[in-house]
């Protein structure tokens, strides 16, 4: 590719005319204050980042009460992660697991939805600064709740990224289903071709972690190739695809005990999926996987097309946050918080979800969801003067994996169940979840076709969607696209003092 095109390519429209990515362009040349993001009205204001489970929950909880709510959003709207594997596999288009945060909140009056990265918490201050196409804008707040959430962790190996994407955002899942689609139509190539010996590597495919995410990822990739593909190719078997689930616990599903963990394991097995646990990853590139088993040995698998399931880091704001209190942080990122999930010597600061630490709380959305309405009613209590509660009691409501169509396991309480009835619960519980009404109609009908029939709607992928995420990251953190727009309203003088009353009641 010439270098005119190539500029061309990295364009952003502004104002009607192309602003190529150039050296004068990609770094920020403004030095103007951030503007003001919202209007003061005299009501108290609470600032919620993130659009998550706890964000948005936290949001709906102040729905009619004499309080101004700013969410905001990196995204713009609000993730069902839990569903991600489906995208990544065809079942599921990304817009039914993920509306528009300002859909989902619009009949919130009281509740404004702005576009930005948090990238600035000033606790003296009060005030969150927030980026969007290197526009500043800051926001003020009485009372401030942190729900920015988790990403992939490669325990200190971020280079294994590059070839195996993670299971934690829209991106992720579309660039999983064009390197899992991909991947088939390669090996049909190479066969067709009589390139033979490229078969094993290209129809292999490793997931890394046998958590709840890895092991719904191996099955649905064993069905895939089990039962949707193998009409729609002519020169070779889908269904000899070589699924490896690795893992390095000595169990499978270790959150749901030894019982169900075997008979996810079992049923794994009788898919074909190839389960190998006590398998530490060493090494990851653009052909295979490298990892050490129990016994000290180093063993290499070619693969193609590898998923990395296993682990999470807590936001980068947890370290901000630490850096201001003095609040220790776990090796997950994760802030130790106090009961009530404020933060250390700031009570009107409440973190909830996975950037916490507390009671050895699990990651999964409840507790986001139930740490968000906690947050909300202690800010309510106190602009109304009424008691707070001390501590933050989570009701667990149990965790739920599906291992394939009409299995899963389950574990409620002391209930412990595995096979279709699990599995019809699996169907329920995120059936529920799943914001709006029309996105739960259209996800039952996907689902019915997927589970009673043999294809997937969504097996869509595009170049972009395989090799953006790699393209800017060669393109390196130069690479800013921007909007120009005028200095805006500036930020008014804040009363820290008066604030901290209001927020304490």
């Amino acid at each position: 590719m010439s270098e005119e095109p190539f500029t061309r390519a990295l364009s952003y429209p502004v104002d009607n005319r192309k602003v190529p990515m150039t050296d004068s362009a990609t770094t920020p040349t403004t030095t103007q204050d951030p503007a003001h993001g919202h209007v003061n009205t005299g009501r108290p204001r609470v600032v919620i980042i993130g659009s998550g489970f706890g964000g948005l929950f936290a949001a709906r909880k102040f729905d009619g009460e004499d309080v101004d709510v700013t969410l905001i959003s990196s995204t713009g709207y609000h993730l069902f992660q839990p569903l991600l594997y489906q995208v990544a596999t065809g079942i599921l288009s990304e817009g039914l697991i993920a509306p528009a945060a300002r859909e989902v909140l619009a009949k919130q009056k009281n509740v404004e939805v702005a576009f930005g990265t948090v990238h600035d918490i000033n606790l003296a201050e009060q005030t969150v600064t927030a980026n969007t196409l290197t526009i500043e804008t800051t926001y003020d707040y009485d009372s401030l709740i942190v729900a920015a959430g988790a990403g992939q962790s490669y325990f200190g190996h971020d280079e294994f990224a590059e070839f195996a994407p993670g299971m934690k955002s829209i991106d992720d899942a579309l660039e999983l289903r064009a390197r899992i689609f991909g991947a088939f139509e390669l090996a049909e190539l190479a066969a067709a071709s009589g390139r033979t010996e490229d078969l094993p590597r290209l129809m292999t495919f490793v997931v890394v972690g046998a958590g709840p995410t890895g092991v719904e990822m191996a099955g649905q990739i064993a069905e895939l190739s089990a039962r949707t593909l193998p009409r729609d190719f002519r020169h070779i078997a889908s269904e000899n695809a070589h699924i490896i689930l690795l893992d390095g616990a000595d169990q499978v599903l270790g959150g749901f005990g030894t019982r169900l963990g075997k008979k996810a394991q079992r049923r794994l097995e009788s898919m074909g999926i190839d389960v190998r646990l006590g398998a530490m990853v060493t090494d990851v590139d653009a052909n295979g996987i490298e990892y050490r088993t129990k016994d000290g040995s180093t063993e290499r698998v070619p693969a193609l097309t590898k998923v990395w399931a296993a682990g999470v880091q807590a936001s980068s704001l947890g370290k901000t946050l630490s850096e201001q209190t003095g609040t220790e942080l776990d090796r997950s990122g994760r802030l130790k918080v106090n009961p009530d999930l404020t933060l250390p010597g700031h009570p009107n600061v409440f973190v909830v979800g996975d950037m916490i630490s507390l009671d050895n709380l699990p990651g999964v959305a409840q507790v986001a969801i139930q740490g968000g309405k906690f947050a909300a009613k202690q800010i309510l209590h106190r602009l109304k003067g009424e008691p707070t509660d001390q501590r933050f009691h989570y009701f667990d409501k149990g965790s739920m994996a599906t291992i394939s169509r009409f299995s899963a396991v389950a574990s409620v309480g002391k209930l412990r169940m595995s096979g279709f009835l699990a599995w019809v619960m699996w169907l329920a519980v995120h059936l529920w979840y799943i914001i709006g009404f029309k996105s739960q109609i259209t996800t039952f009908f996907h689902w019915a076709v997927s589970f009673l029939g043999r294809s997937r709607g969504e097996r869509t992928a595009t170049q972009q969607q395989l090799f953006a995420r790699g393209a800017l990251d060669k393109l390196g953190a130069e690479y800013q696209p921007r909007v120009e727009m005028g200095a805006g309203r500036p930020v008014p003088a804040r009363h820290t003092e008066a604030k901290a009353e209001v927020a304490e009641g």
